[in-house]
């Protein structure tokens, strides 16, 4: 599920290079530019974030051209979404608690 897609994310190269490709595809040079890393350490990132399904390289002849796939983020936001509701759940049920305990004498 989505634990592979936090991994992929959780470097903030690899952070900087999914927002960088919010704004449409790039090739990679113009989309790890200003990292001041190694290429071999763009390409280890870039394939951690290829394996996960999060980038998608096109390559044309000598172009190699890459796009945000959004589907693996949005199933670790609705992951979170819905962690949220349970937690908040449990956090009203403790409140409701320390309330009532608060109120006896």
């Amino acid at each position: 599920m989505a634990n592979d897609v936090f991994r992929a994310v959780a470097h903030p190269i690899r952070r900087g290079i999914v927002e960088r490709l919010t704004r449409g595809p790039a090739t990679v040079g113009a989309v790890t530019r200003g990292f001041g890393v190694s290429k071999p350490t763009i390409s280890k990132h870039l394939k951690v974030l290829e394996r996960e399904g999060v980038v998608v390289r096109t390559v044309t002849g000598r172009t190699h051209l890459l796009d945000l796939n959004a589907a693996p983020l949005v199933e670790a936001a609705d992951w979170f979404d819905q962690q949220r509701i349970v937690w908040t759940r449990m956090f009203d049920a403790v409140d409701r608690l320390l309330a009532e305990q608060k109120e006896r004498p």
